[in-house]
């Protein structure tokens, strides 16, 4: 495994994290696949586990700057992490290729209409 391609990769996470409020799935993911050379549940876990210390400082920098809406924010990811739990068994039983297709086709999805917003 290349260190500096992996360093590289969370770099850039983390910029696109702390501008957007993602990184793990839309550049690790992908990344992942195409650079390391990892299967679509790999790069998916890993993206999971990578970005702990990433939203943890972006999540304390980002309350320092006030910008946290706590109301929002603790019943958000308390449904989040607990539906998750569940749905990470989803990973054993999709293929690399379904979860690849998926991905593909919810990021074209949300960019598309990300592009006609306002």
């Amino acid at each position: 495994m290349n260190i500096f391609l992996a360093l590289c990769i969370g770099a850039l996470s983390g910029v696109i994290a702390a501008l957007c409020g993602v990184g793990g799935g839309i550049v690790m993911v992908p990344a992942f696949v195409l650079l390391l050379k990892t299967d679509q549940k790999t790069a998916a876990a890993t993206s999971l586990a990578a970005m702990i210390l990433t939203a943890c400082a972006a999540t304390a920098k980002n309350q320092m700057n006030g910008f946290i809406d706590w109301k929002i924010a603790i019943p958000c990811s308390l449904a989040g992490a607990l539906v998750a739990w569940f749905a990470a068994d989803l990973l054993k039983a999709l293929s690399n290729q379904t979860l690849t297709k998926g991905f593909a086709i919810l990021l074209i999805v949300f960019g598309v209409r990300m592009l006609w917003q306002k």
